[in-house]
């Protein structure tokens, strides 16, 4: 008994990485804003969502992960192969242009959180941009992923914020489950953006990826799917502490729209230094975490579908459109910030709610791949699954019309 847990573990540590970071890099600057956003305006009412958003984070990152083990294969590189390359030109196109606006927004906070500090964007991006090219374009798969673990630890810091913030825990724990839908533009639009900025659609290019680069096989796919539903239940909880301490250092006072995540920090700041800090420390881990990772899952989601060389394994000379977009992402990324009286925050809730719009389209392939016997043999999806799968799929395309059909209305009020 005791060498077969030993044996586990052993396994266990062998498979960590992809789930984690993952996960983790979920709560990035659009993120932390959106969450910060969602309990400064509306308190803890939102708190439910993230019960079923992270069954849905488990099944999707599950379903990704075990795709990546079975076959060997990136899911653009699947997509490809089954649908053809000029349904994978439309989703390739659709995912750069999506995970462009979430590259923006990282180094939107990476700025706005070195500012807190006055330090000027002038100075901070362009340092963080070469930061992140060359740790990706200098390192190697194992001493990239080593530091993208220690940064998963220092979202710590939200969880000791939201602590000492001394929000109504009461509250936060009915409205933990206890749903409340209110068919108003501004809250669904957030219902959406929450969504769209936990279960993002580069997530499952990026974890299948990464599991595929690790050499996880479905031999270690037990432990490798426990590392995932691990990393899916922490980013959640990290979600929470963030709404909890918003709505008890923001909303307690009156509701409120932030511009920005710093503006949430600042927020923090009566209830002492040590949460401004910390809080403000998390959005620069996070805002560089993500910087480093979302150009990442694009290329390699780009390079696999289209069928060029991809991996940080690899030389420049090995896989230049892999390194070459990389690089180009991160320099028109950082630029962009560098433009005096660019619209930040716009863009930053813009990117998310376009992630839950893209959101079903991904699920639609990903389950159509996943119950394909030729590809996965027993692996296939079991009902449980292709039930939670289907339902997300709905659940998102009936949010994304009810939207519209509510702002078309309030148009029509207006005029």
């Amino acid at each position: 008994m005791l060498k077969r847990i030993r044996y586990q573990l052993v396994m266990f540590l062998a498979v960590i990485g992809p789930g984690l970071i993952t996960a983790n890099v979920d709560n990035d600057a659009g993120g932390i804003y959106t969450y910060s956003q969602a309990g400064a305006k509306w308190g803890y009412l939102p708190l439910w969502t993230l019960i079923p958003i992270t069954l849905l984070l488990i099944v999707t990152q599950e379903m990704c992960s075990r795709m990546g083990a079975v076959t060997g294969k990136g899911l653009s590189d699947l997509i490809r192969e089954e649908f053809g390359l000029r349904t994978t030109f439309f989703v390739m196109t659709a995912l750069v242009v999506v995970n462009y606006t979430n590259i923006v927004s990282e180094f939107a906070g990476i700025a706005s959180s070195l500012e807190l500090f006055h330090i000027s964007r002038y100075i901070s991006v362009p340092i963080c941009a070469v930061a992140v090219w060359l740790l990706v374009v200098r390192g190697s798969y194992r001493s990239v992923e080593k530091i993208f673990l220690v940064s998963c630890s220092i979202y710590v810091t939200y969880v000791i914020s939201g602590i000492l913030v001394k929000p109504d825990w009461g509250q936060a724990m009915i409205y933990s489950v206890k749903p409340v839908l209110m068919f108003e533009p501004t809250y669904i639009t957030m219902i959406i953006a929450m969504v769209g900025t936990s279960i993002a659609p580069w997530m499952q290019f990026y974890l299948q990826a990464a599991v595929v680069e690790k050499g996880i096989t479905a031999k270690e796919y037990t432990q490798s799917r426990i590392e995932v539903i691990l990393g899916c239940i922490l980013t959640d909880v990290v979600a929470f502490f963030i709404i909890v301490a918003c709505a008890g250092a923001i909303w307690s006072h009156g509701p409120k729209d932030i511009k920005d995540a710093t503006d949430a920090a600042l927020g923090l700041k009566p209830f002492g230094q040590y949460a401004f800090l910390l809080f403000s420390v998390g959005l620069f881990n996070a805002s560089f975490f993500a910087a480093c990772i979302l150009p990442l899952s694009t290329v390699y989601s780009v390079c696999e579908g289209l069928g060029f060389e991809s991996g940080i394994d690899k030389r420049f000379n090995e896989a230049p459109v892999f390194y070459w977009l990389y690089t180009f992402l991160i320099a028109v990324g950082a630029g962009v910030i560098l433009i005096p009286g660019f619209d930040l925050v716009k863009m930053i809730l813009f990117s998310q709610v376009i992630n839950g719009v893209l959101l079903p389209v991904i699920l639609i392939f990903m389950t159509l791949l996943i119950n394909k016997k030729s590809i996965m043999k027993e692996w296939t999806n079991s009902r449980f699954y292709n039930v939670v799968s289907w339902a997300s799929v709905a659940l998102m395309i009936g949010l994304t019309l009810a939207l519209v059909a509510i702002s078309i209305q309030d148009m029509r009020r207006g005029a």
